[in-house]
Protein backbone atom coordinates (compact mmCIF):
# COMPACT_ATOMS: atom_id res chain seq x y z
CA UNK A 1 0.00 0.00 0.00
CA UNK A 2 1.41 3.51 -0.52
CA UNK A 3 1.57 6.28 1.45
CA UNK A 4 -0.91 8.11 -0.14
CA UNK A 5 -3.56 5.46 -0.51
CA UNK A 6 -2.01 4.71 3.29
CA UNK A 7 -2.95 8.25 4.56
CA UNK A 8 -6.94 8.16 2.16
CA UNK A 9 -7.47 4.51 5.05
CA UNK A 10 -5.98 6.60 8.64
CA UNK A 11 -8.76 9.67 7.58
CA UNK A 12 -11.61 7.03 6.81
CA UNK A 13 -11.02 5.21 10.04
CA UNK A 14 -10.76 8.13 11.96
CA UNK A 15 -13.56 9.73 10.37
CA UNK A 16 -15.86 6.09 11.61
CA UNK A 17 -14.98 6.79 15.50
CA UNK A 18 -15.79 10.51 15.06
CA UNK A 19 -19.42 9.49 13.19
CA UNK A 20 -19.52 6.46 16.03
CA UNK A 21 -18.80 9.30 18.80
CA UNK A 22 -21.77 10.65 17.53
CA UNK A 23 -24.12 8.42 16.90
CA UNK A 24 -23.63 7.44 20.49
CA UNK A 25 -24.26 11.49 21.69
CA UNK A 26 -27.44 11.67 20.41
CA UNK A 27 -26.23 13.33 16.74
CA UNK A 28 -24.03 15.95 18.07
CA UNK A 29 -21.75 17.14 15.73
CA UNK A 30 -18.08 15.70 17.43
CA UNK A 31 -14.86 17.13 15.71
CA UNK A 32 -10.71 16.53 16.66
CA UNK A 33 -8.67 19.67 16.64
CA UNK A 34 -4.50 20.65 16.76
CA UNK A 35 -2.64 22.67 18.86
CA UNK A 36 -0.62 24.69 16.23
CA UNK A 37 2.77 26.24 16.48
CA UNK A 38 1.30 29.15 17.08
CA UNK A 39 -0.79 27.71 20.26
CA UNK A 40 -3.99 27.74 17.81
CA UNK A 41 -6.55 25.16 17.75
CA UNK A 42 -7.22 24.36 14.27
CA UNK A 43 -10.21 22.12 13.26
CA UNK A 44 -8.73 18.87 11.66
CA UNK A 45 -12.39 17.22 10.84
CA UNK A 46 -15.88 16.71 11.74
CA UNK A 47 -17.99 13.68 11.84
CA UNK A 48 -20.21 15.86 9.69
CA UNK A 49 -21.16 18.64 7.90
CA UNK A 50 -21.28 21.76 10.79
CA UNK A 51 -25.29 21.66 11.46
CA UNK A 52 -24.38 25.52 12.43
CA UNK A 53 -21.32 27.78 12.14
CA UNK A 54 -19.62 27.66 14.85
CA UNK A 55 -20.16 24.00 15.57
CA UNK A 56 -16.44 23.17 15.54
CA UNK A 57 -14.83 26.03 16.06
CA UNK A 58 -13.44 25.93 19.71
CA UNK A 59 -12.73 29.10 21.27
CA UNK A 60 -9.44 28.16 23.73
CA UNK A 61 -10.07 30.86 26.24
CA UNK A 62 -13.55 30.00 27.11
CA UNK A 63 -12.84 25.47 26.80
CA UNK A 64 -9.14 24.03 27.33
CA UNK A 65 -8.63 26.91 30.12
CA UNK A 66 -12.04 26.27 32.14
CA UNK A 67 -10.53 22.54 31.94
CA UNK A 68 -7.38 23.90 33.36
CA UNK A 69 -6.04 21.54 29.91
CA UNK A 70 -2.29 21.20 29.39
CA UNK A 71 -1.76 23.43 25.80
CA UNK A 72 0.95 21.60 23.96
CA UNK A 73 1.77 21.79 20.52
CA UNK A 74 0.95 19.03 18.15
CA UNK A 75 -1.82 17.67 21.07
CA UNK A 76 -5.46 16.77 19.84
CA UNK A 77 -9.10 17.13 21.28
CA UNK A 78 -11.85 15.52 20.59
CA UNK A 79 -15.30 17.22 21.01
CA UNK A 80 -18.85 18.08 21.01
CA UNK A 81 -21.24 20.93 22.51
CA UNK A 82 -23.31 20.19 24.69
CA UNK A 83 -26.63 22.10 23.73
CA UNK A 84 -29.55 21.29 22.94
CA UNK A 85 -29.98 22.65 19.65
CA UNK A 86 -29.51 26.41 20.64
CA UNK A 87 -25.85 26.10 20.32
CA UNK A 88 -24.83 28.04 23.46
CA UNK A 89 -23.93 25.13 25.18
CA UNK A 90 -20.31 24.62 26.61
CA UNK A 91 -18.14 22.57 24.92
CA UNK A 92 -16.80 18.99 26.39
CA UNK A 93 -13.85 17.98 25.10
CA UNK A 94 -11.22 14.74 25.99
CA UNK A 95 -7.83 14.17 24.48
CA UNK A 96 -6.30 12.20 22.20
CA UNK A 97 -3.78 9.80 23.87
CA UNK A 98 -2.27 6.52 23.63
CA UNK A 99 -3.02 5.46 27.04
CA UNK A 100 -6.57 5.17 29.22
CA UNK A 101 -6.65 7.64 31.77
CA UNK A 102 -5.78 6.50 35.94
CA UNK A 103 -8.76 5.13 37.00
CA UNK A 104 -11.15 7.82 39.57
CA UNK A 105 -10.06 7.83 43.55
CA UNK A 106 -12.02 4.91 45.03
CA UNK A 107 -13.15 4.36 41.70
CA UNK A 108 -16.17 6.54 41.89
CA UNK A 109 -16.88 7.48 38.25
CA UNK A 110 -17.40 11.41 38.73
CA UNK A 111 -17.03 11.59 34.75
CA UNK A 112 -20.58 12.51 32.62
CA UNK A 113 -21.79 10.16 29.73
CA UNK A 114 -20.81 12.71 26.99
CA UNK A 115 -16.88 12.90 28.54
CA UNK A 116 -16.98 9.28 28.66
CA UNK A 117 -17.58 8.91 25.24
CA UNK A 118 -14.96 11.76 23.85
CA UNK A 119 -12.30 9.86 26.22
CA UNK A 120 -12.80 6.47 24.41
CA UNK A 121 -13.57 8.26 21.04
CA UNK A 122 -9.65 10.10 21.94
CA UNK A 123 -7.85 6.55 22.80
CA UNK A 124 -9.45 5.30 18.95
CA UNK A 125 -8.07 8.08 17.09
CA UNK A 126 -4.81 8.17 19.63
CA UNK A 127 -4.59 4.11 18.62
CA UNK A 128 -4.99 4.80 15.02
CA UNK A 129 -2.36 7.22 14.92
CA UNK A 130 -0.47 5.44 16.70
CA UNK A 131 -0.59 1.47 16.99
CA UNK A 132 1.05 0.17 19.64
CA UNK A 133 3.60 -2.42 18.39
CA UNK A 134 3.43 -6.14 19.90
CA UNK A 135 7.24 -6.92 20.26
CA UNK A 136 7.86 -2.92 21.96
CA UNK A 137 10.53 -3.33 24.36
CA UNK A 138 8.79 -2.56 28.30
CA UNK A 139 10.58 0.89 29.13
CA UNK A 140 13.17 0.14 32.29
CA UNK A 141 11.38 1.80 35.86
CA UNK A 142 14.54 4.59 35.81
CA UNK A 143 13.49 5.74 32.46
CA UNK A 144 9.97 5.84 32.76
CA UNK A 145 10.45 7.84 36.18
CA UNK A 146 12.38 9.85 33.78
CA UNK A 147 10.10 10.28 31.48
CA UNK A 148 7.41 11.13 33.92
CA UNK A 149 9.07 14.23 35.40
CA UNK A 150 9.70 15.70 32.15
CA UNK A 151 5.86 16.27 31.90
CA UNK A 152 5.21 18.87 35.24
CA UNK A 153 2.00 19.97 33.04
CA UNK A 154 0.59 16.81 33.06
CA UNK A 155 1.13 16.07 36.64
CA UNK A 156 -0.02 18.83 37.50
CA UNK A 157 -3.30 18.55 35.70
CA UNK A 158 -3.59 15.07 37.07
CA UNK A 159 -2.64 16.20 40.72
CA UNK A 160 -4.54 18.76 40.78
CA UNK A 161 -8.24 17.42 39.92
CA UNK A 162 -7.93 14.86 42.82
CA UNK A 163 -6.95 18.11 45.14
CA UNK A 164 -10.11 20.14 43.73
CA UNK A 165 -12.72 17.39 44.28
CA UNK A 166 -11.35 17.03 48.06
CA UNK A 167 -11.83 20.47 48.70
CA UNK A 168 -15.64 20.50 47.20
CA UNK A 169 -16.06 17.58 49.82
CA UNK A 170 -13.93 19.61 53.12
CA UNK A 171 -16.33 22.43 51.86
CA UNK A 172 -19.56 19.75 52.23
CA UNK A 173 -17.97 18.55 55.66
CA UNK A 174 -17.44 22.45 57.15
CA UNK A 175 -21.46 22.64 56.20
CA UNK A 176 -22.43 19.39 58.10
CA UNK A 177 -20.61 20.63 61.32
CA UNK A 178 -21.54 24.22 60.91
CA UNK A 179 -25.31 22.73 61.02
CA UNK A 180 -24.94 20.02 63.48
CA UNK A 181 -26.64 20.95 66.68
CA UNK A 182 -25.02 18.33 68.77
CA UNK A 183 -21.60 19.82 68.82
CA UNK A 184 -20.62 22.01 71.60
CA UNK A 185 -20.73 25.61 69.93
CA UNK A 186 -16.59 26.28 71.33
CA UNK A 187 -15.78 22.73 70.14
CA UNK A 188 -17.30 23.93 66.39
CA UNK A 189 -15.73 26.84 66.30
CA UNK A 190 -11.98 25.37 66.41
CA UNK A 191 -13.48 22.27 65.07
CA UNK A 192 -14.57 25.09 61.87
CA UNK A 193 -11.30 27.72 62.04
CA UNK A 194 -9.01 23.87 61.54
CA UNK A 195 -11.17 23.04 58.96
CA UNK A 196 -10.80 26.40 57.10
CA UNK A 197 -6.71 26.19 57.73
CA UNK A 198 -7.15 22.94 56.13
CA UNK A 199 -8.98 24.43 52.94
CA UNK A 200 -6.99 27.36 52.60
CA UNK A 201 -3.65 25.26 52.58
CA UNK A 202 -5.68 22.88 49.48
CA UNK A 203 -6.52 25.99 47.86
CA UNK A 204 -3.15 27.48 47.57
CA UNK A 205 -1.51 24.17 46.71
CA UNK A 206 -4.34 23.92 43.24
CA UNK A 207 -3.25 27.25 42.79
CA UNK A 208 0.22 26.31 42.67
CA UNK A 209 -0.39 23.75 40.32
CA UNK A 210 -2.25 25.47 38.06
CA UNK A 211 0.28 27.63 38.33
CA UNK A 212 2.71 25.08 36.88
CA UNK A 213 0.26 24.03 33.83
CA UNK A 214 -0.12 27.96 32.64
CA UNK A 215 3.99 28.16 32.89
CA UNK A 216 4.51 25.24 30.76
CA UNK A 217 1.88 26.93 28.46
CA UNK A 218 3.82 29.68 28.27
CA UNK A 219 7.10 27.63 26.15
CA UNK A 220 4.71 26.82 23.08
CA UNK A 221 5.05 30.51 20.97
CA UNK A 222 6.55 33.63 21.04
CA UNK A 223 3.04 35.30 19.44
CA UNK A 224 -0.03 34.29 20.47
CA UNK A 225 -3.02 36.18 22.49
CA UNK A 226 -3.34 35.41 26.17
CA UNK A 227 -4.82 36.46 29.21
CA UNK A 228 -2.58 39.11 31.21
CA UNK A 229 -4.40 38.57 34.94
CA UNK A 230 -4.02 34.93 34.44
CA UNK A 231 -0.27 35.10 33.95
CA UNK A 232 0.17 37.20 36.91
CA UNK A 233 -1.60 35.44 39.27
CA UNK A 234 -0.14 32.70 37.99
CA UNK A 235 3.73 34.10 38.82
CA UNK A 236 2.90 35.29 41.99
CA UNK A 237 1.38 31.70 42.85
CA UNK A 238 4.66 29.84 41.69
CA UNK A 239 7.26 32.75 43.22
CA UNK A 240 4.91 33.49 46.83
CA UNK A 241 6.69 30.12 48.32
CA UNK A 242 10.42 30.81 47.46
CA UNK A 243 9.59 34.47 48.83
CA UNK A 244 8.30 32.79 51.99
CA UNK A 245 11.41 30.77 52.14
CA UNK A 246 13.57 34.26 52.31
CA UNK A 247 11.01 35.50 55.43
CA UNK A 248 8.76 38.35 52.80
CA UNK A 249 5.60 37.89 51.94
CA UNK A 250 4.08 38.27 47.84
CA UNK A 251 1.33 39.87 47.96
CA UNK A 252 -0.89 40.24 44.93
CA UNK A 253 -3.67 42.27 43.58
CA UNK A 254 -5.25 41.73 40.12
CA UNK A 255 -7.66 43.76 39.50
CA UNK A 256 -8.24 42.96 35.53
CA UNK A 257 -9.47 40.17 33.98
CA UNK A 258 -10.27 38.81 30.65
CA UNK A 259 -7.80 41.72 29.28
CA UNK A 260 -5.63 40.09 26.53
CA UNK A 261 -2.17 40.48 25.65
CA UNK A 262 -0.33 39.50 22.04
CA UNK A 263 3.23 38.13 22.63
CA UNK A 264 4.78 35.64 24.68
CA UNK A 265 3.46 34.74 28.06
CA UNK A 266 6.75 33.34 29.09
CA UNK A 267 8.06 36.69 28.09
CA UNK A 268 5.84 38.41 30.55
CA UNK A 269 6.88 35.59 33.19
CA UNK A 270 10.49 36.52 33.06
CA UNK A 271 9.94 40.00 33.30
CA UNK A 272 7.80 39.78 36.56
CA UNK A 273 9.84 36.79 38.17
CA UNK A 274 12.73 39.11 37.74
CA UNK A 275 11.34 42.26 39.35
CA UNK A 276 9.89 39.96 41.94
CA UNK A 277 13.39 38.32 42.94
CA UNK A 278 14.94 41.71 42.61
CA UNK A 279 12.41 42.98 45.18
CA UNK A 280 12.58 40.47 47.79
CA UNK A 281 16.57 40.98 48.18
CA UNK A 282 16.09 44.00 48.64
CA UNK A 283 13.75 43.39 51.01
CA UNK A 284 15.58 40.74 53.21
CA UNK A 285 16.83 43.41 56.08
CA UNK A 286 13.10 44.65 56.38
CA UNK A 287 10.92 41.80 55.60
CA UNK A 288 8.52 43.96 54.78
CA UNK A 289 5.90 42.35 52.12
CA UNK A 290 6.31 42.87 48.33
CA UNK A 291 3.30 43.78 46.65
CA UNK A 292 2.46 43.06 43.17
CA UNK A 293 -0.31 44.99 41.64
CA UNK A 294 -1.95 44.92 38.46
CA UNK A 295 -4.85 47.18 36.96
CA UNK A 296 -5.93 49.41 33.75
CA UNK A 297 -5.79 52.86 33.74
CA UNK A 298 -7.01 53.84 30.29
CA UNK A 299 -5.32 52.10 27.38
CA UNK A 300 -2.59 50.43 29.34
CA UNK A 301 -2.18 47.70 31.70
CA UNK A 302 0.02 48.92 34.81
CA UNK A 303 1.30 46.42 36.46
CA UNK A 304 3.43 47.35 39.71
CA UNK A 305 6.09 45.44 41.95
CA UNK A 306 6.59 47.63 44.88
CA UNK A 307 8.70 46.75 48.24
CA UNK A 308 9.64 48.74 51.55
CA UNK A 309 13.31 47.88 51.46
CA UNK A 310 16.32 49.17 51.11
CA UNK A 311 16.01 51.40 48.19
CA UNK A 312 17.84 52.54 45.10
CA UNK A 313 20.39 55.55 44.90
CA UNK A 314 19.09 58.69 42.83
CA UNK A 315 22.78 58.55 41.50
CA UNK A 316 22.00 54.61 40.34
CA UNK A 317 18.30 54.76 38.84
CA UNK A 318 19.79 56.33 35.45
CA UNK A 319 21.75 52.82 35.39
CA UNK A 320 19.46 50.66 36.90
CA UNK A 321 19.13 49.34 32.88
CA UNK A 322 22.25 49.14 31.31
CA UNK A 323 23.74 45.62 30.69
CA UNK A 324 25.91 44.25 33.80
CA UNK A 325 25.20 47.32 36.04
CA UNK A 326 24.49 46.13 39.30
CA UNK A 327 24.62 47.21 43.27
CA UNK A 328 25.15 43.51 44.77
CA UNK A 329 28.54 42.66 46.01
CA UNK A 330 30.63 40.18 43.46
CA UNK A 331 28.73 36.72 42.50
CA UNK A 332 25.80 37.83 44.04
CA UNK A 333 23.99 39.24 40.50
CA UNK A 334 24.95 39.67 36.54
CA UNK A 335 23.38 42.94 36.30
CA UNK A 336 21.30 41.32 33.39
CA UNK A 337 17.50 40.42 34.95
CA UNK A 338 16.40 44.95 35.30
CA UNK A 339 17.98 44.83 31.57
CA UNK A 340 15.99 42.11 30.21
CA UNK A 341 13.08 43.05 32.04
CA UNK A 342 13.22 46.51 30.18
CA UNK A 343 13.55 45.18 26.41
CA UNK A 344 11.13 42.40 26.64
CA UNK A 345 8.89 45.02 27.90
CA UNK A 346 9.79 47.29 24.64
CA UNK A 347 10.27 44.88 21.84
CA UNK A 348 7.98 42.41 22.62
CA UNK A 349 4.88 44.56 23.89
CA UNK A 350 5.80 48.03 22.80
CA UNK A 351 5.84 49.88 26.60
CA UNK A 352 8.21 51.32 28.61
CA UNK A 353 9.44 50.33 32.43
CA UNK A 354 9.04 53.39 35.00
CA UNK A 355 10.91 53.53 38.40
CA UNK A 356 10.57 55.33 41.80
CA UNK A 357 12.68 55.14 44.76
CA UNK A 358 13.70 56.40 47.96
CA UNK A 359 16.68 55.02 49.80
CA UNK A 360 15.47 53.58 53.06
CA UNK A 361 11.98 53.51 51.81
CA UNK A 362 11.67 51.10 49.07
CA UNK A 363 11.23 50.95 45.56
CA UNK A 364 8.53 50.70 42.93
CA UNK A 365 8.61 49.36 39.29
CA UNK A 366 5.91 49.98 36.63
CA UNK A 367 5.57 48.00 33.51
CA UNK A 368 3.13 49.74 31.17
CA UNK A 369 1.92 47.56 28.54
CA UNK A 370 -0.22 49.17 25.78
CA UNK A 371 -3.42 47.13 25.33
CA UNK A 372 -4.09 45.74 21.92
CA UNK A 373 -7.38 45.96 20.55
CA UNK A 374 -9.69 43.08 22.19
CA UNK A 375 -11.72 40.11 20.54
CA UNK A 376 -15.16 41.39 20.74
CA UNK A 377 -17.37 38.43 21.91
CA UNK A 378 -19.21 35.85 19.25
CA UNK A 379 -23.02 35.97 18.59
CA UNK A 380 -24.32 33.06 19.32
Amino acid sequence: MDTQTALAALELRRREVLRQASVALGGRTVALWEVSPSAEVVPVMASSAARRPGDTRLDLESTLHRWSAPIIQGSRWVGCRLDNGDGAGPWCVAPVRQQPPAPPPDGVERRSRERMTLELAGLCLGLLDHPVPTNRPRRAEPDALLELARQPAVIAHEVANPLTAALAALDLTRELVRDADSVDSAFRATLLDELAGVGDGMDQAIQFLRSIQDRARGTLARDERFDAGQVVRSCVALERPLARQRGVALQGLVTVSNVFLQGDPNALYQVLTNLIRNAVGASLETRQPVVVTLEQAGELLRLSVEDRGVGIPAEHLERIFEPGFTTREFGSGSGTGLTVVSQITRDMFGGGVEVRSTVGRGATFTVNLPIPPQRTPRRR
